[in-house]
């Protein structure tokens, strides 16, 4: 199994990145455009937040997933990880950018008080706040600067954010589904095997 993961990955490696770019942006700008021209119901608003929080927390799950993949299958995605990364970071944005100017509409007052007194939009916020440093440090440079373990103990702070964004993700619906269950569970699996102890100690030298 590792040896047909390790070819697969060989092959993988091989691909452009900017597929992968592309092909998480035009979901993003397809779902503006439905709800611009009333393909999402009489209500867009909370469609399309949710959707695009949704795809925040898949692209993040799924960056946390590209080490325990290549530890367990040999399938290697590192190459796309940072991609993985900036694509959920920038679906956080989106996210947060419709609920601030299309549904508040930039009255503060309300959007203070959400901040303070809303869990759910305290726990996304917190999670969104702690991507900031890690998409900002998304870059070779970052690493040489940080040093290799620097960054990898800044860029843990993803572990909370995925947590945080799955529960987000949860209340938000204000009732825990089958779904929003999954994806707890989802996160804290991966947090839990991306520790030291549940990848062989943390010996890896790639930055994760």
């Amino acid at each position: 199994m590792a040896e047909v993961g390790r070819r697969i990955g060989r092959h993988v490696q091989k691909l452009p990145t900017w597929p992968v770019y592309l092909a998480g942006v035009v979901p993003a700008a397809v779902y503006y455009y439905w709800a611009l021209t009333g393909h999402l119901g009489v209500d867009p608003l909370p469609v399309l937040e949710r959707q695009l929080g949704k795809w925040a927390l898949q692209l993040l799950m799924l960056t946390l997933l590209v080490t325990p993949l290549r530890v367990w299958t040999g399938i290697s995605l590192l190459k796309f990880r940072r991609a993985f990364g900036l694509l959920a970071f920038f679906h956080v944005c989106l996210h947060l950018t419709t609920w601030l100017v299309l549904d508040k509409q930039f009255f503060w007052a309300e959007i203070l008080t959400d901040l303070t007194k809303r869990p759910f939009i305290i726990l996304g916020m917190t999670a969104f706040l702690l991507l900031v440093p890690l998409a900002a440090t998304s870059n070779t440079a970052s690493i040489r600067a940080l040093g290799g373990v620097g960054w990898r103990r800044l860029h843990r702070l993803s572990y909370v954010a995925v947590i945080l964004g799955a529960v987000h993700f949860s209340l938000v619906a204000k009732t825990w589904t089958f779904e929003s269950i999954l994806y707890v569970i989802g996160a804290v699996i991966l947090v839990s095997v991306r520790l030291p102890k549940g990848l062989g100690g943390g010996k890896s030298r790639n930055p994760a």
